[in-house]
């Protein structure tokens, strides 16, 4: 990808248009109702629950990937004549029965009241397997974080075989012979407009945090490891995924997803390039299984890259949930089916089930939760350890509110994604039933996240004092539920079971 130089463009991007004449003196030009960026004049919306937040939705940040721009960077997005409407999100990338293949758009809400302000950029990269998701889902609405200071950007990148599909044709196509990683690609493209075009919504080119949940954070960890991405954010945000996934693994190499991508397309019959790209958007759903060791935008297997202290130097604020597992189903496991995949973890096996005992199905299917749980937070662990082992800022969370829910049936406690109505203090966007703690955790969350954005620590006034993570397993955390304070979280003997199994999968 062509990297544009970022800070020239940034204060050219910077020109508004103004309906009134220039203030006088030295006050600052208001934002104006059409904002002008590097491609054209876009138009904003009224926020609903914040006065002075404006909206602006739907601005193409990438051309339309389509036809030969099928599996390859993103191109620049063409300029448009007049103003574009910012009233209405652009569409969601292809995923199952709907979507597009015309998806790169993003959207941004700043309550900023002149293009000098700098404020803190948080950049949104939402999760859903790589397969599902999108920038304009009711929870990922920025506007309460926008009301407490940031310029929110929401975004969409494209998803399963749009978005992380490999073929050697296509890696013999690259210029960096490379292919898999097109979905990384399009959040690089959304760093470098934020870099050209931000100061125009009243936001700090030079203070940008990129942050992400489940895939969105595997995207996230990926890029704190590029080089590629160097430069083009500050700060980075982990919310249950790191950059081996959910548990511990090896990274999916480019041979292997090659693989995959010629069993595709001889099953689609496909003989060539040209007919892969003539395949119908909505058939290249799903089967994605996520980023590449693509040996350009992830260049190695990025456990080795964090172990030795190579990632871009960014603070990072990292965690996870209590309750895990339940997102991806309560269903019963068998003892004995528990027991074998304990063979998994070798001459680890008797202390893993130590931990997880599996004497009865009953007491198997608590244990696959438990473990479930534990995976991702020994994950987000290493992933802090790292930053604080070389000299960054590093903050780790554990989130124990319980999903409410109508019944005991329904809730599912802290279960993967419940973080997500308090960080962003959206609860109205859910019509669970919701109480006085919920309201105050989630003005809370948002306060710390928005913090953190803007200067590196998530600490500030009002707020109880979130200790900074050492790297010891033993390390205090953040703890973030019914009370606020710190605490232990996943238990340190699990975080050593984990680091001793991982270790072996990388000697193999």
């Amino acid at each position: 990808m062509n990297r544009i130089p970022r800070l020239a463009a940034a204060l050219s991007a910077a020109v508004l248009l103004t309906a009134c004449s220039a203030p006088s003196g030295d006050e600052p030009a208001p934002i104006p109702e059409a904002v002008s960026i590097d491609t054209g004049l876009v138009s904003s919306v009224d926020g609903v629950k914040h006065p002075g937040v404006r909206v602006f939705r739907g601005i193409p940040y990438a051309a339309p990937p389509v036809g030969d721009l099928r599996w390859r960077p993103p191109a620049p997005a063409a300029p448009w004549d007049g103003v574009r409407p910012g009233d209405r999100f652009g569409e969601d990338c292809v995923q199952g029965q709907r979507g597009s293949d015309d998806c790169l758009y993003l959207n941004v809400w700043t309550g900023a009241e002149s293009a000098d302000e700098g404020r803190p950029v948080f950049v949104w990269v939402y999760g859903g397997g790589f397969n599902g998701g999108s920038g304009s889902m009711g929870w990922y609405d920025g506007e309460s974080l926008a009301a407490k200071g940031a310029v929110v950007v929401t975004i969409n990148y494209r998803l399963g075989r749009h978005g992380f599909f490999a073929h050697p044709e296509l890696t013999a196509e690259s210029e960096r012979n490379a292919s898999g990683n097109y979905g990384l690609m399009d959040v690089i493209a959304v760093l470098e407009w934020v870099q050209r075009n931000i100061a125009a919504f009243g936001g700090d080119a030079g203070n940008v945090t990129v942050a992400g949940e489940s895939a969105g954070a595997i995207a996230v960890a990926a890029l704190v490891a590029s080089p590629e991405a160097a430069g083009l954010f500050h700060r980075a945000i982990g919310q249950s995924g790191a950059w081996m996934g959910l548990s511990p693994a090896r990274m999916r190499t480019l041979e292997s997803a090659e693989a995959a991508g010629v069993q595709f397309a001889e099953e689609q019959g496909a003989a060539s390039l040209e007919e892969l790209r003539a395949i119908p958007a909505g058939e290249l759903a799903g089967g994605s299984t996520g980023v590449v060791i693509d040996g350009w935008i992830v260049p190695e297997d990025l456990t080795l890259t964090f172990a030795e202290g190579r990632q871009n130097p960014v603070d990072v604020l990292v965690g996870s949930n209590e309750d895990e597992g339940t997102f991806f189903g309560r269903g019963g496991v068998t003892a004995d089916a528990f027991r074998a995949q304990a063979e998994r973890f070798g001459g680890l096996a008797d202390e893993y089930l130590a931990m997880y005992p599996a004497a009865t199905d009953e007491e198997a299917t608590a244990s696959q939760l438990r473990a479930s749980t534990d995976q991702v937070g020994w994950a987000m662990r290493r992933w802090a350890r790292a930053h604080a082992d070389a000299g960054r800022g590093a903050y780790v969370y554990y989130f124990t509110r319980d999903e409410p829910g109508t019944d005991d049936r329904l809730s599912r406690g802290a279960t993967h994604t419940a973080e997500l109505y308090y960080m962003f203090d959206t609860l109205e966007a859910s019509e669970q039933p919701w109480a006085d703690a919920d309201r105050r955790l989630a003005d809370q969350m948002s306060s710390y996240w928005v913090q953190f954005a803007r200067t590196g620590n998530p600490n500030g006034e009002g707020l109880p004092e979130w200790p900074a993570y050492t790297g010891d397993d033993g390390a205090e955390v953040m703890i973030l539920g019914q009370e606020v304070a710190a605490g232990s979280g996943t238990p340190p003997e699990s975080l050593d079971v984990f680091d001793r199994h991982f270790a072996a999968l990388l000697e193999e």
